[in-house]
């Protein structure tokens, strides 16, 4: 069966594609084009692998530098802060049932503020070396962040070889099918040389074959489409992360410390007020205060956990362009499928034809 040239719509395609390309955007193209030898069937082969070759390198790089990272890590480090800093309780420096249930009891608050205080001190240091390691992750996940920029952009760069690749052989089919192959034809017609007719149906088969070529490394391009989205998630994950460490480092180790500070405050003051005076107004302050604190502090807390990482419009976006994607990629598989079904059916009848004409031959 024959190759029939290539379709009107395609060709002004092709035309709108490099018209749309600057000066040295056309110069590249027209470079890759003239090194295109369809005879040559090595050449049909090697045709784009280096730049597939590129993409692989890309995908190894970005899939190793997610494996060397230490799953929740980060998030142990976190929940440990966090419980390090409940473990200490304001409550304990009054007694066992409550932080103000024996203020009369002098000596009793005096040793139980001496046992906060040591345990205190002591979680302290647990914590800053929580503190220097949540450090040390950020750092690294800032660096993360920064290589999958570099990644991001080293995508881009792979996408536009693959296109310029992709655009370069259209354009040579296109030359092969209104030029080559209908000289050939016509050559084999004139001559009746059966050699002749080999030839016109040798070129026709690597067509065919540069023309999967081409569907190949269409293929390809959309991989390192879809790879644009994976990587922005992924950078946006280490973002968020980086953010709630900045976060614990910055509110939470503060507010805590301010919390102890604050306690400590109230207990000398309660020392240095008359115990056997006013026991109750005093009760009734320091109860206020602490509450106030308590509110203050909570609600803080909660508003700065309560704020959201990434706005609502962005995932979106991101979902309905992961969408799109996933629509296009379908469309592409099933136009795929169908021109491979058809080009079994051409071969077939090019099988046919061939088998015919060689019958005739006398």
């Amino acid at each position: 069966m024959e190759i029939r040239p290539t379709a009107n719509n395609n060709i002004i395609n092709l035309d709108n594609q490099v018209r749309s390309l600057t000066e040295d955007q056309k110069k590249q193209i027209e470079d890759i084009q003239s090194k295109i030898d369809i005879r040559n069937t090595q050449g049909i082969l090697s045709y784009g692998v280096a730049a597939q070759s590129n993409l692989t390198s890309f995908a190894d790089s970005a899939l190793g530098s997610i494996r060397s990272k230490e799953a929740g890590y980060v998030g142990d480090m976190l929940t440990n802060l966090m419980l390090k800093v409940k473990d200490v309780n304001v409550d304990s420096i009054g007694s066992n049932s409550g932080f103000l249930s024996r203020i009369p009891l002098f000596n009793n608050l005096v040793s139980n503020a001496k046992k906060f205080m040591a345990k205190y001190e002591r979680l302290t240091v647990e914590i800053d070396k929580i503190v220097d390691e949540l450090d040390k992750a950020q750092v690294n996940l800032m660096r993360d962040i920064k290589m999958f920029d570099t990644l991001y952009e080293k995508n881009i760069v792979y996408i536009k070889n693959l296109e310029f690749l992709i655009l370069a052989g259209e354009l040579k089919l296109k030359e092969v099918k209104e030029k080559d192959l209908p000289n050939l034809k016509e050559k084999a017609e004139t001559t009746n040389d059966p050699m002749d007719s080999q030839e016109y149906n040798d070129m026709q088969q690597r067509v065919v074959r540069f023309e999967r070529k081409l569907d190949d490394l269409k293929r390809t391009k959309m991989i390192a489409v879809q790879n644009a989205p994976q990587i922005r998630l992924i950078q946006g994950s280490d973002e968020a992360l980086t953010e709630k460490i900045q976060s614990s480092i910055v509110n939470t180790i503060p507010l805590w410390k301010n919390q102890i500070v604050i306690a400590m405050g109230l207990l000398r003051q309660k020392k240095a007020l008359e115990i056997q005076k006013n026991v109750t107004d005093t009760t009734n302050k320091i109860l206020t205060k602490n509450s106030e604190m308590l509110k203050q502090g909570t609600i803080e807390i909660q508003k700065e956990n309560e704020r959201g990482i990434v706005e609502i419009e962005t995932l979106k976006k991101v979902n309905a362009d992961l969408i799109s994607t996933i629509e296009e990629t379908i469309k592409i598989q099933e136009d795929g499928r169908n021109k491979r079904v058809q080009a079994e059916k051409d071969m077939a009848a090019m099988e046919q034809e061939l088998k015919a004409k060689l019958l005739s031959v006398k």
